[in-house]
């Protein structure tokens, strides 16, 4: 097991913030998906490497998360003098070098592990500043033994619902467990470069005509208040509505999560599901945990299509084929509705799983159907809507829906993630305009050109893949794209959609193969350039071929509609995020 540049650059970051800083608790944000778990594993093992006396705790909230974290140290350093201490994996392990522990089962008998130099919270947003909590009870007790203990939280959500950032002192100016957070990688521009780069599957979030009413629900501690809101949601006849509606919608979509708000609202999903015709397992807290476990393993092994829960699959459920998510949970915390949305970022290249009992299709993206209409409240997984601390208000969900694909897109965008489409941006005036606001409402200028000649070879570079270049040259200027055959995650997905628009062959293994059958492809009259993109790098947005049409629109030496499916291809910039170490 290796880890990836950016789990490296991770584990970098928190050797230079304690050389800096001596004192502080950093914290590491990454996305769900990005693999904290390994580089929980490779701090361990890299400080254990150095300082072979140190002792170190990892602690988190349920054991699904603790056997994970466990089993990636052990892929990763298979003879780790490492041990699990939890009650729900009936295992007690105090004396190891290092110790991964629920806090439900550590909190109260901390003084039974000794003196703790380093103690790792996983899901780090979950740490409460009351000081009853169990984390606080676990963090104060191992002070008491040793008052240098370090900690680092890791997590993909960095603020709390009420408190604001984790790392923000609260409104009477007391100070904040973490202090820093030193490596971020869960930014708009990282969340999509993380994408580009195939290491998190896209998400396609979609609004539904169905939508649930929670009007007059009450809000406590954070949230809606459960019992109100599931007599909202179950109404006579809504949940046929909308599974009815999903169905329809997700037919081609094999692998279902669902999230329901409430126990028997699940157990009510599960029914209708059945009496639709679909196979479906409920979990919730009100079952034991065989039988839990058992649906769980169903739906891994693809035995039903459907899986659906109440707050429990919310965290530590790794399930990369997930590729359509149901929402019927109405949320105000964005914490929760990222994590739910995470669930379908795992990317899913078709490799075959030993437990395996389906085909196993490569997962291009995943869907996300929102009866709850927390999008437009809450905002996308790659720009959620961060809370303020109490009293501080609200922003707006940074969201727009595309009119032709009825997607909804982050609101900076110029091209519909789902269907291609270039949103139309009105430009604004105003008296007191300035400079800074012509350049931030700059309109997105592209032009289709006239190919006089295309070439392509193999580009390779020392510890990367090779990838095929194609350059279409048009008189004076040229522009390339970069097709990954043999990349792993998204950007092969890429390579075979690209493939796929022009040729009915199945697509090459290699970038040889690719070579030699080029001559055998049509190839592209005029091609349409977004000139202007954010990154500056312009890039190619679709094909015209042998005079046909944009669409179905005919190609000319001026702006040409856009097809509504257009083949991703990856710009030079992309392509350098693929064979560079990557900057965060």
């Amino acid at each position: 097991m290796q880890l990836r540049d950016y789990q490296s650059e991770a584990i970098t970051r928190v050797f230079e913030y304690f050389a800096s800083h001596p004192t502080g608790n950093p914290v590491i944000a990454m996305p769900t998906g990005t693999g904290k778990s390994l580089v929980i594993a490779g701090l361990g093992h890299k400080i254990l490497s150095q300082w072979p006396g140190q002792r170190i705790m990892v602690a988190t909230h349920v054991k699904e998360l603790i056997q994970q974290n466990y089993n990636k140290m052990m892929g990763l350093w298979p003879f780790a003098p490492a041990g699990v201490y939890s009650a729900g994996l009936k295992s007690r392990d105090t004396t190891q070098s290092i110790l991964f522990v629920g806090v439900q089962s550590a909190a109260p008998c901390w003084p039974m592990f000794g003196h703790i130099d380093l103690l790792l919270v996983d899901e780090a947003h979950l740490v409460s500043p009351d000081d009853k909590s169990n984390y606080q009870k676990l963090i104060q007790g191992l002070k008491t033994i040793n008052p240098q203990l370090r900690v680092i939280g890791l997590t993909a959500t960095a603020w709390r619902l009420g408190y604001g950032k984790i790392t923000d002192p609260d409104k009477d100016g007391n100070k904040a467990l973490f202090d820093d957070i030193c490596f971020d990688i869960t930014t708009l521009e990282c969340f999509n470069r993380l994408i580009l780069e195939g290491y998190l599957s896209p998400l396609i979030p979609k609004p539904m005509h169905t939508e649930l009413d929670v009007t007059g629900v009450r809000k406590t501690g954070g949230d809606y208040n459960g019992k109100q809101l599931q007599a909202a949601v179950t109404k006579s006849g809504v949940t046929r509505a909308a599974l009815s509606e999903a169905l329809q919608v997700a037919a081609d979509r094999r692998h279902w999560l669902i999230f329901a708000s409430g126990v028997e609202h699940a157990e009510e999903i599960a029914r209708e599901m059945h009496a639709l015709g679909e196979t479906c397992l409920a979990v919730h807290s009100k079952m034991g945990d065989e039988a839990r476990d058992e649906a769980i393993r169903k739906f891994q092994r693809g035995e039903v299509r459907a899986l659906v829960n109440n707050n429990i699959l919310t965290t530590g459920f790794d399930s990369p084929w997930v590729d359509c998510i149901v929402c019927l949970r109405p949320t105000i915390s964005s914490v929760l509705w990222v994590q739910m949305l995470g669930r379908g970022t795992r990317p899913y290249n078709g490799t075959v799983m030993p437990w395996a009992q389906f085909d196993p299709a490569p997962k291009q993206n995943c869907l996300v159907l929102d009866f709850a209409g927390n999008t437009r409240k809450l905002g996308p997984i790659n720009d959620p809507v961060v809370p303020k601390q109490k009293g501080d208000g609200g922003g707006d969900a940074p969201v727009k829906l595309c009119e032709v694909c009825n997607t909804f897109n982050h609101a900076s965008v110029r091209i519909c993630c789902c269907c291609g489409s270039e949103f139309q941006f009105a430009v604004k005036i105003k008296e007191d305009a300035s400079t800074i606001d012509l350049i931030k409402q700059d309109m997105p200028k592209t032009k289709v050109f006239k190919v006089t000649m295309i070439t392509a070879k193999k580009q390779e570079k020392a510890g990367r893949p090779p990838t095929l270049r194609v350059t279409y040259h048009t008189g004076l200027k040229s522009y390339d794209e970069w097709v990954c055959f043999e990349h792993t995650g998204f950007a092969k997905v890429q390579a075979a959609r690209w493939w796929k628009e022009r040729s009915k062959d199945p697509c090459p293994e290699t970038v040889g193969e690719a070579l030699e059958l080029l001559d055998q492809l049509p190839s592209a009259t005029h091609i349409n350039v977004h000139l202007n993109p954010p990154d500056g790098y312009p890039k190619i947005l679709s094909h015209c071929y042998d005079g046909t049409a944009f669409g179905e629109h005919a190609a000319e030496d001026g702006p040409g509609a856009m097809q509504a499916d257009l083949p991703v291809n990856l710009t030079k910039a992309q392509r350098d995020a693929l064979d560079d170490d990557i900057p965060f």
